[in-house]
């Protein structure tokens, strides 16, 4: 027991044994005492109840430190008084400079803040017109160090400015499956007018291509010899089936894609749901071939149905999770009946490691289940 519990004991003993008064109405003297007394240790209680440091009852000094922003340690080896136990050298500072304790001897952490690289933010009317992406500064500053300690917040003022005519990739990924026939000239219009427009926002712009469809097995698509070759009933002529195709690489050539897009027909595939997110886990692993620079990337994601994920493969016979890796050759996704279409927490993550915002272009039946 500390200090301060060994004298409210005395306290009560000497209260308690004093004799009573022999006037009439010693008894009710010796009550108000008792009852004087009792207030005292109810209010002392509730401070040391309401001393996060006292509370934490720390048997050494990290402990201590971690209690509370206010805690201090006392390193005095001569600061314990008879009967106090060595959680007692944890107290607020005030009340441990009271108590005796030299300031220089209270172990008092603080949290402090250095800012490492403060770069202004560019101005692109006085920058240099060749400035590569990696020296345009939008965010002040660039780096800070941190020392923190528990319960004390630490704040600094961050600085952001959108440089202008500042370099986006642009990726059109779109659905080309039979579902997609009635729409499938809004959706090439579609990704024309989003080059139009995206050049009026930057000159440094670039935009690529690709489509999806199914995977290439039972029961997403028909493996009949002729199906395989034309997927559409009657005298309609479309496309063979196929996954993912990376149809047109990141290109500033507008003209070339616009072509691209234009001649693309549809293909053919049983199910209702899409194979979109192996080709969303292509785009986002396949930097090398996709074309990714280190800008704002957009990903732009047509489509008129739902899609398949993580263990809809087994449909297929395909049990293997998929590997989060790239697997186009000759631009083409070839382990689509290898791997099992990835889990949306799977595609997040990977979205997220590359820096790719993805926009969803779909119709309005299926947007709440893109949402």
């Amino acid at each position: 027991m500390g200090r301060f519990g060994a004298e409210l004991r005395l306290r009560f003993i000497l209260i308690y044994r004093r004799p009573a008064p022999a006037r009439q109405g010693g008894e009710m003297d010796l009550k108000l005492c008792l009852i004087a007394f009792l207030g005292l240790l109810c209010f002392c209680n509730s401070q040391k109840e309401g001393n996060e440091c006292i509370s934490a009852n720390a048997k050494y000094c990290g402990e201590c430190i971690q209690a509370g922003a206010k805690c201090g340690w006392c390193t005095d080896p001569n600061f314990l008084k008879q009967g106090e136990t060595v959680s007692s050298r944890c107290d607020e500072l005030q009340s441990l400079l009271k108590r005796g304790c030299n300031a220089s001897l209270i172990e008092n952490p603080v949290g402090k803040l250095e800012t490492v690289k403060n770069v202004s933010v560019t101005d692109r009317s006085k920058a240099p017109k060749n400035l590569k992406p990696e020296d345009i500064t939008q965010v002040q500053p660039q780096k800070v160090s941190l020392t923190l300690r528990s319960g004390e917040p630490q704040s600094f003022k961050l600085k952001f400015k959108r440089a202008e005519d500042y370099p986006i990739d642009l990726y059109y990924l779109m659905d080309l499956s039979y579902s997609m026939k009635d729409d499938l000239e809004n959706v090439k219009n579609l990704g024309t007018s989003l080059m139009l427009e995206m050049s009026k926002i930057t000159s440094d712009f670039r935009i690529g291509f690709g489509s999806f469809v199914e995977k290439t097995v039972m029961p997403y698509i028909s493996t009949t010899p002729a199906k395989l070759l034309n997927p559409c009933t009657g005298d309609q002529n479309c496309t063979s089936p196929f996954s993912y195709k990376n149809v047109l690489p990141l290109t500033s050539n507008g003209s070339r894609f616009n072509n691209l897009v234009g001649v693309q027909q549809i293909s053919g595939n049983l199910d209702s749901p899409e194979g979109g997110f192996d080709a969303i886990m292509q785009v986002a692993v396949c930097g090398d071939q996709i074309g990714w620079r280190n800008v704002t990337r957009l990903l732009v994601f047509s489509t008129d149905a739902g899609f398949h994920f993580a263990g809809d493969g087994k449909l297929g016979g395909i049990v293997l999770p998929n590997d989060g890796k790239c697997h186009l050759e000759n631009n083409i996704y070839t382990m689509s009946h290898y791997y099992d279409y990835p889990s949306i927490a799977h595609l997040v993550q990977k979205l997220s490691d590359n820096n790719i915002q993805t926009i969803f272009a779909v119709t309005e039946e299926f947007q709440p289940v893109y949402q």
